[in-house]
């Protein structure tokens, strides 16, 4: 199975750091994160989207980066994308991750550019059934609502 890169998202609840407003302190962390990761930075912006969301968008050579920061909710939104089949994401989101001190961490590691066979690259679907004795209580009831609105 050939992969083009590794796609990570990961979403940091109720940040300790104070300094979730100071855009320069948390570019100059990036920016020395992807150095200390032998990452060639091409360029990387900050752009404030409301009052309480800040976006910072890195471009480089191996891949990109995006962070959206809510101070208010103190929350951040980080997607890295990585061009290479054995990139590993989670170095720098693991510096972010204790760059920003968040309480809880939600992470998924996504395979991009997966060119395997039509079955491999087929979507997962997963179905839940509920259990057959709730849907029959459910559709008793509706045929009864119906039956009384009909006698009305």
């Amino acid at each position: 199975m050939k992969i083009l890169a590794r796609h990570l998202t990961a979403d940091l609840f109720n940040c300790k750091n104070s300094k979730l407003t100071d855009t320069e302190l948390i570019k100059k962390n990036l920016q020395d994160t992807l150095k200390d990761l032998n990452f060639r930075l091409i360029h990387l912006d900050t752009e404030p989207l409301e009052d309480c969301h800040v976006a910072i968008m890195a471009i480089f050579q191996e891949g990109h980066l995006t962070m959206d920061i809510y101070t208010d909710l103190k929350y951040v939104a980080i997607d890295i994308f990585l061009c290479r089949e054995n990139a590993e994401p989670d170095k720098i989101a693991r510096n972010i991750r204790s760059f920003f001190k968040p309480d809880k961490v939600k992470t998924t590691v996504l395979k991009r550019g997966n060119f395997g066979s039509a079955k491999d690259i087929r979507p997962k679907v997963r179905t839940k059934v509920a259990p057959l004795r709730r849907i029959h209580n459910t559709g008793a009831k509706v045929i009864r609502a119906l039956a009384r609105r009909n006698h009305k």
